[in-house]
């Protein structure tokens, strides 16, 4: 018998998201410093063997619907594809987070595995810019990855882009366009303090306001109304000639945590109910530990339990986790 995971707000638990490396070929400035973060030791990080144990109890015993698998940067994890068969024979929505460098190589492989759709993170489309924010010389790469994926027939393909002021604001239109151009779905981020420096301001934020209304300025959108939203993060809106949508998640200003229905697990099998929770579950140790099925549901359902309204960001009360984005898996 399916036994939900609902937390005290009355949220029921389905979407599992699962960092399988922490590990990245990139250095994006807002995600990581330039030199000196220590990787986990290999012999710390989950196997596949223990990923596919924890997803497949949930799926099995507490009906969880949806898996997207993250980094750090996912493909540069050995064998992915094989992890990708493993988990698409459960039967869920299985997704995957990549920066998409090495997507020319990987993408017919990761769709005949089962992976069906995929989110590529593009933060600009102009070279130097792209130089300076990932610290790599790459844009080439990534922008034939995005086209491997849509060859290899992964739909949809879906552009996220870390809308940030004075970085890359100046080419909402140009992605708008480039979404239009391409078939592909841009959904725009609100800039979150999840950065490795802790320098985040609320300052740097393009709001959710403002990048609707500029696009809209050029490209006039609609709200997708009549599309139920759930417990999606972005707002979706599409163009009103026909020609696609964009998403916008406004992580910031018009927080989504009321209906957030996630739970993420870490390279080192850390489960984290938020993304900004300040303390984890060790599945790990009852993994290595012996520990039974029952064990591990009950150490869940007490995370899960212990989940908070909301994230507070923007607000006096917020505490920064100790951890940035890259070694939590978005």
């Amino acid at each position: 018998m399916v036994t939900p995971l609902v937390d005290s707000f009355g949220r029921t638990h389905r979407d599992l998201r699962i960092s399988i490396t922490d590990r990245c070929n990139f250095r994006c400035t807002y995600c990581m410093p330039a030199e000196g973060l220590q990787w986990l030791p290999r012999e710390d990080v989950l196997s596949f063997e223990e990923i596919v144990r924890i997803a497949r109890l949930l799926v099995e015993e507490h009906g969880f619907e949806s898996i997207r698998l993250t980094g750090g940067e996912p493909t540069v994890r050995a064998h992915l594809p094989e992890l990708v068969a493993q988990l698409a024979a459960l039967g869920v929505d299985l997704s995957l987070t990549t920066n998409g460098a090495t997507l020319r190589s990987l993408a017919r492989l990761l769709a005949d595995a089962g992976l069906r759709r995929i989110n590529i993170s593009l933060d600009t489309l102009r070279r130097d810019r792209f130089v300076e924010i990932t610290r790599r010389d790459e844009l080439a790469s990534v922008l034939d990855g995005i086209d491997a994926a849509l060859e290899a027939g992964l739909s949809p393909v879906k552009i996220n882009v870390v809308a940030m002021r004075g970085v890359n604001d100046d080419e909402l239109v140009d992605f708008a366009r480039f979404g239009r151009d391409t078939g592909v779905v841009v959904r725009f981020i609100e800039f979150m303090p999840l950065d490795a420096t802790g320098e985040w301001t609320n300052g740097q934020v393009v709001t959710h306001a403002e990048i609707v209304d500029r696009i809209g300025a050029v490209f006039p959108l609609e709200p997708l109304g009549d599309v139920a939203r759930g417990s999606a993060p972005a707002e979706r809106f599409r163009y009103v000639d026909g020609r696609g949508e964009i998403g916008v998640i406004a992580t910031v200003t018009q927080s989504f945590c009321a209906s957030c229905d996630r739970v993420r697990l870490t390279a080192e099998g850390q489960l984290r109910s938020c993304l900004f929770a300040l303390d984890h579950t060790d599945l790990r140790g009852l993994l290595r530990g012996g520990g039974t099925d029952a064990e591990l549901s009950a150490a869940i359902s007490r995370c899960v339990g212990e989940k908070w309204a909301g994230n507070n960001v923007g607000s006096v009360q917020f505490i920064r986790p100790s951890k940035s984005m890259s070694q939590l898996g978005g």
